[in-house]
């Protein structure tokens, strides 16, 4: 082979793999869409949670509470307390701005409300102002961390004694 035809081939090749690269890249800049940033004013969720359901005056009765949500107001209250207490996801935290984020509240009733109804993660957005990956995210850590803290104690084969 010639060094012509070999300075050829190294063109083409060049050329070739410079134009497979640019598409490469050009495909995967396409794909990277930003989301647009939707200010949902999460403090205000939380406090319409908090007056609708936990405050000493609230708007909806226990029994309601009990209705809508499966199960007592003081066992949801010991579920938000333990995954608050030993899981970094359900912990309060300031965002980069000094704001606070989504309270554990907030946080374990959208987990409960998609478990309970079996609902679509963005139907909890209105209410509690969290967005749908957000509350596919709480779903996700509330049942993984649920097994973790208390399967041990609740999810376990019944004992002859529980018979």
């Amino acid at each position: 082979m010639s060094s012509s035809s070999s300075d050829r081939f190294d063109e083409v090749f060049d050329e070739i793999f410079e134009d497979t690269f640019n598409s490469i890249v050009e495909a995967q800049t396409n794909k990277q869409k930003r989301r647009a940033y939707i200010e949902r004013n999460r403090e205000a969720g939380h406090d319409r949670l908090w007056n609708d359901y936990f405050s000493e005056d609230s708007t909806f009765s226990p029994h309601l509470f009990r209705r809508r949500f499966r199960m007592n107001k003081e066992l949801f209250l010991r579920i938000v307390h333990g995954l608050s207490e030993y899981i970094p996801f359900f912990q309060q935290r300031r965002d980069a701005t000094g704001r606070f984020g989504l309270s554990p509240l907030q946080k374990c009733t959208a987990a409960i409300c998609m478990l309970a109804y079996g609902s679509a993660a963005d139907t909890v957005d209105e209410y509690l102002r969290l967005g749908e990956t957000t509350a596919l995210s709480c779903l996700h850590n509330f049942t993984d961390r649920i097994i973790q803290l208390f399967g041990d104690e609740y999810l376990r084969r019944p004992t002859p004694e529980d018979l």
